[in-house]
């Protein structure tokens, strides 16, 4: 392994340099061969650090590999019950666990140290909690440029937010990969679809239907910046990268204007393109490859979205269900 820099133990907490470095090979792993987004990948370094801290206080000492070695499952339960406590959630509390035993295996694979105990415990149960999708009639109305009629900005900044907002429910995107197109594969004109690098850098296809290029030419038509073609699509009030919290900023001023509930949020319109697909007849394999799904079973989620919703129209309406 190659010794850790000063700079990369404050990163971490505290680590001897030798776990250290052997935590940064594996972030470089992840990022590199497993290409992991960097989102994923600043999550699991926070993980580790909180874990490294913990150790340092329970042991009284710098954490090291040989600390990790003698490690055991109570000693990790200990770890997981104090980040309950801290008020930390059961997926995240999987996510991190999940994490560990991803560098274990890293070191493992090293020859380097035996770190079974991260695979002694189960997991933590989650609670299966459905996505909210917003109805049609307000998803089509968060996308809709007349909503924003009373909002004092300037009119090529509300047609960039009514355009992103679009891709979200028009075309399923996640909200950085909206923001992460060039300006030179806008879906304008001819052009009817977009190419999309998803998680774990896979690339995918998406149909773009006629009103979405329409709120896209609207906004390259008044926006007053010339974009390079290698450069962003959506652009920011002084031309540099549109941030996705200006996104999630304008959904809630559309909250307070159309009386929606806080889960009306940017990720909820990609929700509600798949649900509402699913309610009109789309199938799902064909909902997995324009959501991006690795895996079925995370599109089959919004089956049990559009059974819900038909209880509840059902117990709303039903002169037997009250």
């Amino acid at each position: 392994m190659q010794r850790a820099t000063p700079s990369t133990l404050r990163d971490l907490g505290p680590a001897d340099a030798t776990l250290a470095a052997g935590v940064e090979e594996w972030l470089a792993h992840l990022s590199g061969e497993r290409r992991v987004s960097g989102n994923t990948l600043g999550a699991y370094r926070r993980d580790l650090g909180q874990f490294l801290r913990f150790l340092s206080v329970h042991f009284g000492e710098t954490p090291s590999l040989a600390i990790l070695e003698r490690l055991t499952p109570a000693e990790l339960r200990a770890f997981l019950a104090a980040r309950r406590r801290a008020g930390v959630g059961s997926r995240s509390l999987a996510r991190q666990l999940s994490g560990l035993r991803s560098f274990a295996r890293h070191i493992e694979r090293g020859g380097f140290s035996k770190l079974a105990v991260f695979s002694s415990l189960r997991s933590p149960k989650q609670a299966r909690r459905l996505p909210k999708a917003l109805t049609a009639k307000a998803a089509c109305a968060v996308v809709d440029p007349a909503s924003r009629s009373g909002d004092s900005r300037p009119e090529w900044i509300l047609a960039r937010d009514a355009a992103v907002l679009a891709l979200l429910y028009g075309a399923g995107l996640r909200i950085s990969e909206a923001l992460s197109i060039l300006r030179k594969d806008a879906p304008v004109g001819r052009l009817d679809h977009v190419s999309i690098v998803g998680k774990g850098g896979k690339t995918r296809s998406v149909p773009v239907i006629a009103p979405l290029q329409k709120a896209i030419a609207r906004y390259l038509d008044l926006c007053p910046y010339s974009l390079p073609q290698d450069g962003p699509l959506f652009v920011g009030a002084k031309g540099g990268r549109l941030s996705a919290r200006v996104i999630q900023l304008a959904v809630e001023r559309l909250r307070g204007s159309l009386g929606l509930a806080e889960t009306a949020t940017p990720h909820a319109l990609r929700h509600s393109f798949a649900t509402h697909l699913l309610g009109r007849g789309g199938d799902l394999r064909t909902i997995q490859e324009l959501l991006g799904h690795a895996s079925l079973a995370t599109t089959q989620i919004y089956t049990a979205v559009d059974s819900a919703r038909l209880v509840e129209a059902y117990r709303g309406a039903h002169p037997r269900a009250r």
